[in-house]
């Protein structure tokens, strides 16, 4: 199998390049992909130094899979291209995931929309993807009233522009060419993605939209805040659910230590609780400070974090890949 991965340079590639290793990924051929910026560069996988290509150079050898991560107008400008050729697409921007047409895929909650036909199969945003692993098993055994999420989001959601802004800030300096309109060291901003017309941001309309189609809930009501955080790795969220049918908070901890891919880290006597520094490097995601909400009817407080480069991104692209493998479609 050969397997082109674009954007194998950024922060999300070098973290698909890892988890490849890790995985055992069955590959015969990487493909390393960047933009012509990177030509003479390599990147290191399994011992070797491999030479970055151009999407062209990619796509002359044929792959038989592509893991996109270079940002949406990469993707739409190149990921059909590569279906065209017969090579299966899983994509990690925004642009395909509200396309009528392209599944919107987390595999603990809606491989079953998946289709051998799919060649271009969008992988849902960071924050999405750690809140559905929590609310499926909620919605299948509970039903979903309403739910509210206040996100804290690191700075790696951003990228490495973000890390560079933070670190000139700490350094007593003017940023040169900052990822964010205000500071970010020591500092939190209610600003994720492009303010819209109706005072939310991207951001906050993505985990609405997206939780919507990937848990097929058209009519869901969900509302959120994002903020982004000076966190360098992990996404942390408060979310408050009302559920439509009464509940014992011990039936709800069982149904989340169950859950696939979710682990509960519950215990406030031992100051025991998800946090974004020991969520690092993990896979998983982490769900704790399990508790009544009293101001409502059957109310609940749920605190979710992951490793947004890895479930977020990495982790959840690769586990699409590998579920292709299993039905026999790549």
């Amino acid at each position: 199998m050969k397997l082109a991965l674009v954007g194998a340079s950024g922060m999300v590639g070098q973290v698909m390049l890892k988890l490849l290793e890790e995985r055992n990924f069955p590959l015969s051929q990487l493909l390393p992909v960047a933009s012509a910026r990177s030509k003479g560069k390599t990147v290191r996988f399994k011992g070797q130094d491999i030479p970055l290509l151009l999407a062209e150079e990619a796509l002359a050898q044929k792959p038989n899979l592509a893991l996109f991560s270079a940002g949406g107008s990469v993707s739409l400008a190149l990921a059909p291209k590569f279906a065209a050729i017969g090579c299966k697409v899983i994509d990690n921007s925004s642009a395909f995931r509200m396309d009528q047409d392209k599944p919107l895929i987390v595999p603990e909650v809606n491989l079953d929309q998946l289709k051998a036909d799919d060649f271009i199969i969008a992988n849902p945003n960071c924050s999405t993807i750690q809140l559905l692993l929590a609310l499926w098993p909620l919605e299948k055994k509970y039903g979903l009233e309403r739910v509210l999420v206040s996100t804290y989001q690191s700075m790696t959601g951003t990228g490495m522009k973000a890390l560079q802004q933070y670190q000139e800030e700490l350094q007593g300096k003017t940023p040169q060419n900052p990822a964010y309109p205000q500071p970010i060291f020591e500092n939190c901003l209610p600003h994720c993605d492009v303010f819209v017309e109706d005072g939310y941001t991207k951001e906050e309309i993505k985990l609405l939209n997206e939780s919507r189609k990937i848990m097929n809930l058209p009519e869901l009501r969900l509302s959120a805040t994002a903020v982004r955080v000076p966190v360098m790795g992990g996404h942390s969220e408060a979310v408050n659910i009302a559920l439509k049918t009464p509940f014992e908070l011990a039936d709800i901890r069982e149904l989340l230590a169950q859950s696939p891919g979710v682990v509960v880290q519950d215990n406030p006597s031992e100051n025991l609780y998800p946090m974004p520094l020991s969520a690092k490097g993990k896979d998983e995601v982490f769900v704790g400070r399990i508790r009544r909400d009293f101001s409502q009817e059957n109310g609940l407080h749920l605190w979710i974090v992951a490793d947004n480069l890895h479930k977020g991104a990495a982790t959840n692209a690769l586990q699409i890949a590998e579920a292709l493998i299993e039905k026999g479609w790549l």
